[in-house]
């Protein structure tokens, strides 16, 4: 399905209208239900495509979920040829590989929006590290000059003056654009370089540590995630949402005369998302803590350690609950809300749009403000993970937030986009960097493929339109 809803159909669509004929195209290409589809049409596509038409898999994202299992299995049966074992395909490598996915995945959400609407953003890298540095300053010199050290909102004022700082920064981009007219390649570019270098201005290019404890728990690790219990409980409550999201689409559906999918669709489509989200706890829960801090929690707790050790499951990391979260909201945001539905009217078409009564200046500011917090709060995740704030801090993760955008299946051109698409894209980026640090390959090497996937990501969404059109 596209990530916009079924029963209020793409924005764009609704607030352009376009000709048939494209409407028709568009509708094939996305896989969307097509209620005056006869047998001769279903006879045609084959049982492949019956099930793919019947359940309202998005094609796209099959193509992408079966890119990230091959190269899952490619770099852990390549380590198994080469070194006698494969390190990929384990909970541990696994579970990190969530948590570093977590940051770029938070602003490629954000991203999605800037590109359906025809702009793009090089400056979250530059805004990240930002939003860190005034963090970490409010932390480590700012508030405890005011109110001492051991004052435990510290965190929070922290937290919330570092969202600020992104919001304001992407909301000056935005006016730039929307009200000064100047290209936002050029005002983004500009960013890139300004806040870095405020960046270092701050802090004379220190490193700012240690920061607040509390603070730390929210870049994941042993005591950053929620253990085996908790992460069982929020994989249950997952599973219920996935059937009652399903019960209620059928009723909204049948309510205001949509074609529903078959019976057996809806249970396959519940089924496989429970199985993905049990599979999931599984693989965090097997990743246990190390040995050495183990010891150090029995000791402080007064637990004597058998011989054979402890096992206490690290659960899901905290990061990645952030990212679930921010996924959660982006896609409501984008498909439930006016909000959204102005965003790709936009894309889709701005002149259209501004016919339509829509303040696409203002809009614009909107955008890149909403950007920019979501900067903030990668730059929250990165800094709580390395327990400090550096000047260098998010370098280059424009490119890679960008890339998995595209990735993702949004496109250069404006109008589509998914929020799920670009959070497996992050996945996706992410899995190639790890995999090749696991097998040994220079840096060099790896911002070749980096490089090249991305180049060839467009040159596939460029003849999948093409075929399309």
């Amino acid at each position: 399905m596209s990530d916009s809803s079924y029963e209020e159909g793409r924005p764009s669509e609704r607030a352009a209208p376009q000709p048939k004929e494209t409407a028709i195209t568009e509708e094939r290409s996305s896989g969307a239900a097509r209620p005056n589809a006869g047998p001769i049409a279903r006879e045609k596509s084959g049982p492949v495509g019956n099930f793919l038409h019947a359940t309202e898999i998005d094609q796209r994202l099959l193509g992408m979920v079966g890119a990230l299992v091959l190269i899952w299995l490619g770099f852990h049966f390549y380590g198994e040829f080469a070194n006698g074992f494969g390190a990929f395909l384990t909970s541990r490598n696994l579970w990190n590989l969530t948590v570093q996915t977590a940051s770029i995945g938070v602003m490629a959400t954000g991203m999605v929006l800037v590109i359906v609407t025809r702009h793009i953003d090089l400056s979250v890298g530059s805004m990240l590290g930002l939003c860190a540095m005034v963090m970490g300053l409010m932390q480590a010199r700012w508030l405890p000059e005011l109110v001492g050290l051991g004052w435990g909102g510290t965190w929070i004022v922290a937290i919330m003056a570092g969202l600020l700082a992104g919001a304001l920064v992407g909301a000056l981009h935005g006016f730039l654009i929307a009200y000064g007219q100047i290209p936002s390649f050029i005002v983004t570019l500009g960013g890139l370089l300004v806040w870095r270098g405020v960046a270092y201005l701050m802090a004379r290019g220190e490193t700012i540590s240690p920061l607040d404890p509390t603070f730390n728990l929210l870049g994941g690790g042993p005591y950053g995630s929620i253990g085996s219990f908790w992460s069982w409980a929020l994989g249950i409550v997952a599973c219920l949402a996935i059937g009652w999201a399903l019960y209620n689409g059928r009723n909204q559906r049948k309510r205001f005369g949509f074609p529903t999918r078959p019976v057996w669709a809806e249970i396959f489509v519940g089924a496989l998302g429970c199985l993905l989200v049990i599979g999931f706890v599984m693989i965090v829960n097997a990743y246990g803590w190390p040995r050495g801090i183990v010891r150090q929690y029995a000791a402080s707790e007064g637990i004597e350690v058998p011989e054979g050790g402890i096992f206490i499951s690290h659960g899901f990391a905290i990061p990645v609950l952030i990212l679930i979260a921010v996924g959660l909201f982006m896609t409501f945001l984008t498909t439930r809300t006016r909000f959204g539905r102005y965003v790709f009217a936009i894309g889709g078409n701005p002149e259209a749009a501004e016919l339509a009564g829509i303040n696409v200046r203002f809009m614009t500011v909107k955008i890149f403000a909403l950007m920019g917090t979501l900067a903030g709060i990668a730059a929250v995740i990165s800094s709580a993970r390395l327990n400090s704030a550096t000047n260098s801090l998010g370098t280059l993760d424009e490119l890679y937030v960008i890339a998995s955008a595209v990735i993702g299946g949004t496109s250069l051109a404006g109008g589509i986009g998914t929020i799920y698409g670009a959070i497996i894209g992050a996945l996706l980026m992410q899995s190639l960097q790890t995999g090749m640090v696991l097998i040994g390959f220079d840096s060099a090497v790896q911002q070749i493929v980096v490089g090249g996937v991305l180049v060839l990501a467009v040159f596939l969404d460029t003849i999948y339109r093409r075929r399309a059109k």
